[in-house]
């Protein structure tokens, strides 16, 4: 595991709805204040049948770093190109999701994309689909109409699903790429989309070390808890009860105490198989709390310890850049100066 300093979280936010303003030209030239000129903008476009998933991949097209909006009118994608290549950091990827419901199938979707290409924007479309019954147990499950429904003869799901499939046929067929849903479950589709749009490297999952005290209470966002006040405790050591675990006085004394050594080892192995296992389940965040009685000398010096073993041993830099794919690893102190 790489181990790369980053006080930044992953992710990049998520618009559901476009601020109001004047139509931009697709593709318009943008000057930054630097004078130079904008970076490349990709676009994927994201749609498919209700129910399909498109919730599921805009989520991970987000993880992967994709900024991700929600039915941009049509007229507004130019000037959303325009305003991510030159925002400060620059979009440099765009996800935009569509539904039937958008009035970008009320006219020519290949026109739209076409202007995009035409003027030197990667412009994709993603098409997810399933079969009938699968999209019909999917609303039974989410307890949900379907947006079609109402419009359909007779008021059925299965009416509304066969109206929604022939409005989108030509967008199916326009399509980069389609994805039929029917038989993959989550964690499948997020690495289908991973191979596709993740851009070749493996995404990086972000691992918090956190030290806290017990008396405080256990953080609320642990994926893992280790309990480390079976070690000797340095409060009752006069010449140590004023240091803390990041000292080396106190850090030397609470891995050189009996079953220490063995403990950390322990924990390391444990945190590589459960981050392996995340990745396989697409998940990218991992909390691991090491807790003492009060957070300022067991649990702080196994915290930094553990940190060390997982990768290198600078901590909160925010200088420090991440490399593709690699893992970001912080170790934070929450109770620390608490007392």
């Amino acid at each position: 595991m790489t181990r790369v300093e980053s006080n930044n979280s992953a992710g990049s936010p998520r618009s559901t709805a476009g601020r109001p303003g004047p139509a931009g030209t697709l593709g318009a030239s943008v000057e930054r204040g630097d004078g130079n000129p904008p970076p490349k903008v990709e676009v994927v476009i994201v749609t498919g049948l209700s129910g399909a998933g498109r919730g599921t991949a805009a989520r991970v097209l987000e993880d992967l770093g994709w900024y991700v909006t929600d039915n941009l009118p049509p007229e507004l994608i130019g000037r959303m190109v325009e305003l991510g290549a030159s925002a400060e950091p620059p979009i440099r990827r765009l996800a935009l999701v569509m539904d039937v419901r958008s009035r970008f199938f009320t006219g020519d979707l290949s026109a739209v994309t076409d202007q995009l290409r035409s003027t030197g924007v990667p412009t994709r479309i993603l098409f997810l689909e399933a079969s009938d019954d699968v999209l019909i147990r999917r609303f039974g499950f989410a307890r949900r109409r379907h947006p079609l429904q109402s419009e359909s003869a007779d008021g059925t799901l299965s009416a509304g699903i066969a109206a929604e499939r022939i409005r989108l046929s030509a967008v199916k067929t326009a399509a980069d790429l389609v994805i039929d849903t029917t038989e993959l479950s989550i964690h499948q589709l997020h690495r289908k989309l991973e191979e596709a749009y993740g851009g070749g490297a493996p995404t990086a999952l972000q691992l918090t070390v956190q030290s806290f005290g017990f008396k405080y209470g256990v953080p609320l966002d642990a994926d893992m808890v280790l309990d480390v006040r079976f070690l000797p405790n340095p409060h009752w050591i006069p010449e140590l009860r004023e240091h803390s675990g990041q000292e080396t006085v106190v850090s030397e004394y609470v891995l050189s105490r009996p079953g220490a050594a063995d403990y950390l080892s322990t924990c390391h192995h444990l945190v590589d198989l459960t981050t392996n296992g995340y990745r396989q389940e697409g998940k990218r965040y991992m909390t691991v709390a090491v807790g003492c009685t009060g957070g300022k000398h067991r649990s702080v010096a196994i915290a930094e310890a553990l940190g060390e073993l997982i990768g290198s041993a600078v901590f909160d830099s925010p200088h420090a850049e991440k490399s593709a794919g690699a893992d970001v690893v912080r170790v934070v102190h929450r109770d620390l100066g608490r007392e």
